[in-house]
């Protein structure tokens, strides 16, 4: 199938939120908070209105998603660019020709395209300073056969998730490596 096929095949904004079973009211608390900042806007002024479309490759329960995915709605809304939704687990023929690292299947991953359906930029699952900021996190956890594990790893998980709805600082280093995907077409 092709990237446009694929795009056709997404769901709206309004039917995700709708099929969402978790994170979305913490998805929507940033989507509400988020504005976009003047720096950022001049930047992406020279794709407002280009007819460029975005597959969002996602899941509900995903961190990263309910983080990444109200910033790209943002971005999207200032470029008039397009966003439909492919859920991950239902369509492993895409997402397996995304792998981050060429063996992972972690989301969200995002596929710019251009009207005609070329690939212009792929951007995900995280910004390089929330990478950071997830390896430095998972350094402090105790050996994966240790007891206290998973109560350390679930504790981790909430940390993250408090800091992605509450940290701005983030919300503007996602839309900045997501703006720097598509300004440099990467």
């Amino acid at each position: 199938m092709e990237l446009l096929d694929w795009f056709q095949k997404g769901i709206r904004l309004q039917e995700y939120t709708e099929g969402m079973k978790v994170n979305k009211d913490e998805m929507m608390g940033i989507y509400d908070r988020l504005s976009l900042s003047d720096k950022e806007k001049a930047r992406l002024a020279d794709f407002k209105d280009t007819g460029m479309k975005v597959i969002a490759l996602t899941e509900d329960w995903c961190g990263d998603a309910m983080l990444n995915n109200p910033i790209l709605l943002k971005i999207a809304e200032e470029t008039g660019m397009e966003v439909r939704f492919i859920l991950r687990d239902q369509n492993l023929v895409l997402m397996d020709q995304y792998l981050t690292n060429g063996t992972s299947r972690a989301i969200p991953i995002y596929i710019f395209i251009d009207k005609e359906g070329k690939e212009k930029a792929v951007w995900g699952p995280r910004a390089k300073q929330i990478q950071e900021m997830v390896d430095d996190e998972r350094s402090k956890l105790p050996a994966q056969d240790a007891e206290d594990f998973k109560d350390k790893q679930m504790s981790m998980y909430r940390r993250l998730t408090a800091s992605y709805q509450e940290d701005s600082k983030i919300w503007n280093f996602v839309a900045d490596s997501i703006i720097d995907a598509i300004v440099l077409g990467k």
